[in-house]
Protein backbone atom coordinates (compact mmCIF):
# COMPACT_ATOMS: atom_id res chain seq x y z
CA UNK A 1 0.00 0.00 0.00
CA UNK A 2 1.35 3.45 -0.90
CA UNK A 3 0.44 6.97 0.07
CA UNK A 4 0.69 10.33 -1.60
CA UNK A 5 0.73 13.26 0.80
CA UNK A 6 -0.05 16.68 -0.61
CA UNK A 7 1.43 19.43 1.59
CA UNK A 8 -0.30 22.62 2.67
CA UNK A 9 -0.19 25.50 0.19
CA UNK A 10 3.39 26.77 -0.23
CA UNK A 11 4.65 23.69 1.61
CA UNK A 12 7.30 21.17 0.51
CA UNK A 13 6.90 18.86 -2.48
CA UNK A 14 4.51 15.90 -2.23
CA UNK A 15 5.87 12.74 -0.64
CA UNK A 16 5.16 9.28 -1.97
CA UNK A 17 6.46 5.97 -0.72
CA UNK A 18 5.89 2.86 1.35
CA UNK A 19 3.91 3.12 4.55
CA UNK A 20 5.74 2.29 7.76
CA UNK A 21 4.19 1.49 11.12
CA UNK A 22 4.98 3.85 14.00
CA UNK A 23 4.29 3.71 17.74
CA UNK A 24 0.54 4.10 18.20
CA UNK A 25 -0.05 6.39 21.22
CA UNK A 26 2.65 8.93 20.35
CA UNK A 27 1.53 9.05 16.74
CA UNK A 28 -2.11 9.52 17.68
CA UNK A 29 -1.19 12.34 20.07
CA UNK A 30 0.79 14.09 17.33
CA UNK A 31 -2.10 13.74 14.87
CA UNK A 32 -4.63 15.12 17.34
CA UNK A 33 -2.34 18.03 18.16
CA UNK A 34 -1.96 18.88 14.47
CA UNK A 35 -5.65 18.43 13.79
CA UNK A 36 -6.85 20.77 16.51
CA UNK A 37 -10.58 21.39 16.10
CA UNK A 38 -10.62 20.27 12.46
CA UNK A 39 -11.93 17.02 11.00
CA UNK A 40 -10.34 14.16 9.11
CA UNK A 41 -12.57 14.02 6.02
CA UNK A 42 -12.63 10.81 3.98
CA UNK A 43 -13.51 11.25 0.31
CA UNK A 44 -13.72 8.85 -2.61
CA UNK A 45 -16.01 6.65 -4.64
CA UNK A 46 -18.82 4.50 -3.32
CA UNK A 47 -17.45 1.19 -2.02
CA UNK A 48 -13.99 2.65 -1.43
CA UNK A 49 -14.31 1.80 2.27
CA UNK A 50 -14.92 5.26 3.75
CA UNK A 51 -17.43 4.16 6.37
CA UNK A 52 -15.57 1.07 7.59
CA UNK A 53 -12.19 2.80 7.56
CA UNK A 54 -13.63 5.95 9.13
CA UNK A 55 -15.21 4.07 12.01
CA UNK A 56 -11.93 2.27 12.81
CA UNK A 57 -9.93 5.45 12.38
CA UNK A 58 -12.15 7.26 14.86
CA UNK A 59 -11.59 4.49 17.39
CA UNK A 60 -7.82 4.66 16.92
CA UNK A 61 -7.78 8.43 17.45
CA UNK A 62 -10.46 8.56 20.13
CA UNK A 63 -12.62 10.77 17.91
CA UNK A 64 -16.32 10.52 17.06
CA UNK A 65 -17.12 9.08 13.65
CA UNK A 66 -19.80 10.73 11.51
CA UNK A 67 -21.24 9.37 8.27
CA UNK A 68 -22.56 12.19 6.08
CA UNK A 69 -25.06 9.97 4.23
CA UNK A 70 -26.56 8.84 7.53
CA UNK A 71 -26.87 12.44 8.70
CA UNK A 72 -28.58 13.36 5.41
CA UNK A 73 -31.06 10.51 5.91
CA UNK A 74 -31.81 11.71 9.43
CA UNK A 75 -32.31 15.30 8.25
CA UNK A 76 -34.59 14.23 5.39
CA UNK A 77 -36.32 11.40 7.28
CA UNK A 78 -35.73 9.32 4.15
CA UNK A 79 -33.07 6.89 2.95
CA UNK A 80 -30.61 8.01 0.29
CA UNK A 81 -32.27 5.81 -2.39
CA UNK A 82 -35.66 7.27 -1.42
CA UNK A 83 -34.35 10.83 -1.75
CA UNK A 84 -32.99 10.05 -5.22
CA UNK A 85 -36.24 8.34 -6.25
CA UNK A 86 -38.71 10.89 -4.90
CA UNK A 87 -36.81 14.18 -4.93
CA UNK A 88 -34.06 13.66 -7.48
CA UNK A 89 -30.28 13.90 -7.38
CA UNK A 90 -30.23 17.71 -7.45
CA UNK A 91 -32.26 17.84 -4.24
CA UNK A 92 -29.99 15.27 -2.64
CA UNK A 93 -26.85 17.23 -3.57
CA UNK A 94 -28.29 20.44 -2.17
CA UNK A 95 -29.06 18.76 1.14
CA UNK A 96 -25.67 17.08 1.11
CA UNK A 97 -23.88 20.43 0.84
CA UNK A 98 -25.87 21.88 3.74
CA UNK A 99 -25.37 18.86 5.99
CA UNK A 100 -21.62 18.64 5.36
CA UNK A 101 -21.21 22.38 5.99
CA UNK A 102 -22.92 21.87 9.36
CA UNK A 103 -20.90 18.79 10.26
CA UNK A 104 -17.63 20.57 9.48
CA UNK A 105 -18.34 22.98 12.32
CA UNK A 106 -18.49 20.15 14.86
CA UNK A 107 -14.88 18.99 14.98
CA UNK A 108 -12.67 17.35 15.82
CA UNK A 109 -14.09 14.16 14.32
CA UNK A 110 -13.69 11.70 11.47
CA UNK A 111 -16.19 12.39 8.68
CA UNK A 112 -17.01 10.01 5.81
CA UNK A 113 -18.57 11.77 2.83
CA UNK A 114 -20.63 10.41 -0.04
CA UNK A 115 -18.99 9.73 -3.39
CA UNK A 116 -20.26 12.91 -5.05
CA UNK A 117 -19.81 15.31 -2.14
CA UNK A 118 -16.24 16.39 -2.97
CA UNK A 119 -17.30 17.29 -6.51
CA UNK A 120 -19.03 20.43 -5.24
CA UNK A 121 -16.56 23.34 -5.21
CA UNK A 122 -18.34 24.88 -2.23
CA UNK A 123 -17.86 21.68 -0.25
CA UNK A 124 -14.20 21.34 -1.26
CA UNK A 125 -13.54 24.88 -0.02
CA UNK A 126 -15.29 24.16 3.27
CA UNK A 127 -13.33 20.94 3.74
CA UNK A 128 -10.06 22.74 3.00
CA UNK A 129 -10.89 25.30 5.70
CA UNK A 130 -12.18 22.94 8.35
CA UNK A 131 -10.55 19.60 7.66
CA UNK A 132 -7.78 17.47 6.27
CA UNK A 133 -9.03 15.47 3.29
CA UNK A 134 -8.04 11.85 2.69
CA UNK A 135 -8.93 10.20 -0.62
CA UNK A 136 -9.40 6.44 -0.45
CA UNK A 137 -8.53 5.51 -4.01
CA UNK A 138 -9.52 2.18 -5.57
CA UNK A 139 -9.58 0.86 -9.13
CA UNK A 140 -12.79 0.14 -11.04
CA UNK A 141 -12.64 -3.63 -10.65
CA UNK A 142 -12.24 -3.38 -6.87
CA UNK A 143 -15.08 -0.88 -6.57
CA UNK A 144 -17.41 -2.98 -8.72
CA UNK A 145 -16.62 -6.14 -6.76
CA UNK A 146 -17.37 -4.40 -3.46
CA UNK A 147 -20.42 -2.51 -4.74
CA UNK A 148 -22.15 -5.71 -5.83
CA UNK A 149 -22.50 -6.66 -2.16
CA UNK A 150 -25.06 -3.87 -1.65
CA UNK A 151 -28.09 -2.98 -3.73
CA UNK A 152 -28.80 0.48 -2.29
CA UNK A 153 -26.51 2.58 -4.48
CA UNK A 154 -28.74 4.80 -6.65
CA UNK A 155 -26.14 5.68 -9.27
CA UNK A 156 -25.47 1.99 -9.96
CA UNK A 157 -29.06 1.08 -10.76
CA UNK A 158 -28.18 0.73 -14.45
CA UNK A 159 -27.76 -2.05 -17.00
CA UNK A 160 -23.98 -1.65 -16.82
CA UNK A 161 -22.91 -0.77 -13.26
CA UNK A 162 -19.22 -1.42 -13.93
CA UNK A 163 -19.36 0.90 -16.96
CA UNK A 164 -21.03 3.52 -14.76
CA UNK A 165 -18.24 3.19 -12.23
CA UNK A 166 -15.62 3.72 -14.93
CA UNK A 167 -17.40 6.85 -16.18
CA UNK A 168 -17.59 8.20 -12.64
CA UNK A 169 -13.89 7.49 -12.17
CA UNK A 170 -13.05 9.50 -15.29
CA UNK A 171 -15.15 12.37 -14.00
CA UNK A 172 -14.28 12.33 -10.33
CA UNK A 173 -10.69 11.16 -9.92
CA UNK A 174 -9.11 14.39 -11.21
CA UNK A 175 -11.13 16.25 -8.55
CA UNK A 176 -10.48 13.75 -5.77
CA UNK A 177 -6.78 14.28 -6.51
CA UNK A 178 -7.08 17.69 -4.83
CA UNK A 179 -7.29 15.90 -1.46
CA UNK A 180 -4.46 16.49 1.01
CA UNK A 181 -3.67 12.78 1.30
CA UNK A 182 -4.20 9.89 -1.13
CA UNK A 183 -4.37 6.31 0.12
CA UNK A 184 -4.67 3.25 -2.11
CA UNK A 185 -7.73 1.32 -0.92
CA UNK A 186 -6.92 -2.25 -1.83
CA UNK A 187 -8.59 -5.54 -0.99
CA UNK A 188 -7.57 -6.79 2.42
CA UNK A 189 -8.24 -5.98 6.07
CA UNK A 190 -9.56 -2.49 6.74
CA UNK A 191 -7.01 -2.28 9.54
CA UNK A 192 -4.23 -2.08 6.94
CA UNK A 193 -5.88 0.92 5.27
CA UNK A 194 -6.41 2.57 8.66
CA UNK A 195 -2.74 2.07 9.44
CA UNK A 196 -1.84 3.73 6.14
CA UNK A 197 -4.12 6.69 6.91
CA UNK A 198 -2.64 7.14 10.39
CA UNK A 199 0.92 7.07 9.09
CA UNK A 200 0.06 9.51 6.30
CA UNK A 201 -1.69 11.90 8.71
CA UNK A 202 1.32 11.82 11.00
CA UNK A 203 3.62 12.65 8.08
CA UNK A 204 1.25 15.38 6.86
CA UNK A 205 1.26 17.21 10.19
CA UNK A 206 4.99 16.75 10.57
CA UNK A 207 5.45 18.70 7.33
CA UNK A 208 2.78 21.33 8.05
CA UNK A 209 4.00 24.75 9.20
CA UNK A 210 3.16 25.55 12.81
CA UNK A 211 -0.40 26.74 13.22
CA UNK A 212 -1.57 25.50 9.80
Amino acid sequence: MTTLISPPVDGPAPVTGAVETEAGPQRAEAILSGLGDRLVVLVGMMASGKTSVGRLLGQKLGLPFVDADHEIEVAANMSVPEIFAHRGEANFRSGERRVIARLLQAGPAVLATGGGAFMAEETRRAIAERGVSVWLKADAATLHRRARRRSNRPLLQTDDPEGTIRKLIDLRYPVYAEANIVIESEDGPHEATVEAVLTALHAYFAKAPAGS
